[in-house]
């Protein structure tokens, strides 16, 4: 089987890694590029915008980005991942060019919902490249590193934002400048690089043909029963939704909300305040690579990785707010970083794996990244909201806090109940 693209000595698969890695550092300089730039949005439209009318942009996006996942997916089937991706990221880019000429909030919002539906079309695209052409004994490893490219792009887009519009004083719409001919250049790789439908059902036939016993082997695994709404819901599955959703929850409301708490409540200034938030995404990317192989090593501990993990974060997250100093809530932010959402997202989903419904394994993820993406719709509006009421984002926290909490010992409870009943 040639896995090798034409005219080039690299496997194709190792060129899908790179290309998705980098297609999720552009999505991710965009999200995260607006949140440090929140002040400037506000005095360039008036400056009578409440923090919020800023947190609903990123609602906004997240709305969009939720509501594409499962038409996307059925597409990303239907007419073949590249059709997808291409039209997902022209829209992707018209839409930030929207939001670069903005005259007011509401334009920003059209904007930022248009960017969630073409930022939407790469989920289901991305992962099907993934499975489709990396070889398994690679996959684990492959996919960590395209998981790197959010960790990496958010990172960059804080720090970008922060020196660029903050420091130096540039206008916040050189930031979607940036996006934009990010997006040209993801645009030509696309193109240059995926493979058309001709050429990839030749590859599934080719791939097919070389591992028919394999195959036979995995077949009983796939069946056209669906799975029904008990065990869907049943109490192990629903606290694992509760607790992914709780995950996420802390996750996009830091990732939304860091820069400006950092600037506006604890004195950070300029590019320290992107430095300073990038510090969660950068610590991610070691802590995943780390706890995924610990969890692969000791198989039969993953609920106790889970609650270790779940409850440090917390705790982190609870001393970011608390810390009576810069150093003390560095260290914290770094900690969140390497404990929190992405060390044990992996673990997660592959507990689910192994627990889930045999029959209807799709839709059973397919229902817990709904539940985890739907706090990131609510978490940035809420908490501009509680800092409109309270004059302070810490509330916010406190709630990650809880959530994070309350979502982890009832997930431990029902792994409990299920060994005493085993």
């Amino acid at each position: 089987m040639d896995t090798k693209s034409k005219g080039s000595g690299m496997d194709y698969w190792k060129k899908i890694v790179i290309l998705l890695c980098a297609g999720w550092v552009t999505i991710w300089v965009y999200r995260s590029a607006l949140s440090p730039a929140y002040p400037q949005i506000n005095a360039s439209l008036g400056g009578n915008i409440t923090d919020t009318a800023l947190g609903f942009i990123s609602t906004c996006y997240f709305f969009g980005y939720v509501a594409m996942q499962i038409p996307a997916g059925f597409l990303v089937d239907k007419i073949g991942k590249k059709k997808v991706l291409i039209p997902g990221f022209i829209v992707f880019g018209l839409a930030a060019l929207l939001i670069s000429q903005a005259t007011n909030i509401q334009m920003i919002y059209i904007g930022s919902v248009l960017a969630g539906l073409g930022c939407g079309s790469f989920y289901g695209s991305a992962y099907s490249l993934t499975s489709q052409n990396i070889p398994k004994e690679k996959r684990s490893f492959s996919t960590a590193i395209v998981n790197s490219g959010s960790a990496v792009g958010s990172g960059l887009g804080l720090i970008l934002s922060s020196f660029l519009v903050v420091q130096l004083q540039f206008p916040w719409q050189t930031m979607m400048y940036i996006t934009v001919a990010l997006i040209v250049v993801m645009l030509i790789a696309f193109i240059a690089i995926i493979r058309n439908n001709k050429e990839d059902a030749e590859f599934l036939a080719q791939s097919e043909a070389a591992e028919a016993a394999k195959i036979t082997e995995e077949a009983p695994v796939v069946e056209k029963e669906h799975v029904s709404i008990k065990k869907l819901f049943s109490p192990k599955m629903l606290f694992a939704y509760i607790l992914y959703f709780a995950t996420c929850y802390g996750y996009y409301m830091t990732v939304t909300w860091l820069p400006n708490f950092l600037g506006t409540e604890r004195g950070f200034e300029g590019a320290a305040i992107g430095f300073s938030a990038s510090l969660v995404a950068f610590a991610s990317i070691p802590g995943a690579l780390f706890f995924s192989r610990l969890a692969d090593k000791y198989m039969h501990k993953k609920v106790q990785f889970i609650v270790i993990l779940e409850l440090l974060a917390a705790a982190m997250l609870l001393f970011t707010v608390q810390a009576t100093n810069s150093t003390f809530l560095l260290i914290s932010l770094i900690m969140y970083g390497f404990l929190g959402k992405l060390a044990v997202e992996p673990i997660i989903i592959s507990w689910l794996g192994e627990n889930a419904p045999k029959v209807g394994i799709g839709t059973t993820l397919g229902v817990f990244n709904f539940f985890g993406m739907m706090s990131s719709v609510i978490a940035p509006t809420l908490t501009g909201s509680i800092s409109d009421a309270t004059g302070s984002k810490v509330m916010g926290f406190y709630i990650s806090v809880i959530l994070l909490v309350v979502g982890t010992i009832l997930f431990l409870l029902a792994n409990l109940n299920k060994k005493k009943s085993a």
